[in-house]
């Protein structure tokens, strides 16, 4: 079975309501592998996430709240978005309680949906590179610093959760391009797809 079989391409589940993402971020990271995300009509399957929360030292939210990263203390629900490198924008799912500074960092998409406008952001047509990466992915959709702090569960978001009878394998391993909680497997992924930003160790959880 293919990664690509393994989650409805053309159908979705419910979207997802914030009580979702006001669980442990382990949790919600897991749980978003093969949900679905649309902003502004185009997007396609979360196939790879990272998570991080305030006490992790490779976290934006560690030594606590600032006026770059007051969206993490939000509620569980919202969009905390910021620039990498002074380049790329990076898009994160805000998680657990008002407070608590937790996320989780989308890092690729299976795109599905708004492919030509997203291949003419990205000025690519190979769409395995469209959305492998968290600033390409933010590149693709057109995620801006302007989206910081928005609903998930309202326009231009849209998140949903993978169709019913959707098979779904999670990749495990570490993450990727930090120095710091290095050895916190905190990267999850849909095993098998051609989509992720860089392959998975031989760690697989159902």
């Amino acid at each position: 079975m293919t990664a690509e079989r393994m989650v409805d391409q053309h159908h979705t589940g419910a979207p997802l309501k914030p009580a979702f993402f006001r669980r442990p971020v382990e949790t919600v990271a897991r749980a978003l592998i093969g949900c679905h995300l649309v902003y502004n009509g185009c997007g396609g399957i979360i196939v790879e996430v990272e998570a991080y929360d305030e006490e992790d030292p490779a976290s934006h939210c560690y030594g606590g709240q600032t006026i770059r990263n007051a969206s993490m203390f939000g509620p569980g629900g919202h969009a905390y978005v910021y620039q990498s490198y002074g380049i790329h924008w990076c898009l994160n799912f805000v998680c657990g309680e008002v407070g608590q500074g937790r996320g989780v960092l989308l890092r690729a998409l299976q795109p599905t949906v708004g492919l030509e406008a997203m291949m003419a952001r990205r000025g690519t047509d190979d769409i395995r590179q469209l959305c492998s990466g968290p600033g390409k992915l933010c590149a693709a959709l057109g995620v801006t610093k302007a989206d910081d702090g928005k609903p998930l569960n309202r326009p231009p978001f849209a998140v949903s959760a993978p169709a019913r009878g959707s098979h779904i394998d999670i990749a495990v391993g570490p993450r990727i391009g930090i120095t710091k909680g290095i050895e916190t497997p905190w990267r999850f992924g849909l095993a098998g797809s051609r989509y992720v930003s860089r392959p998975f160790p031989t760690a697989i959880s159902a």
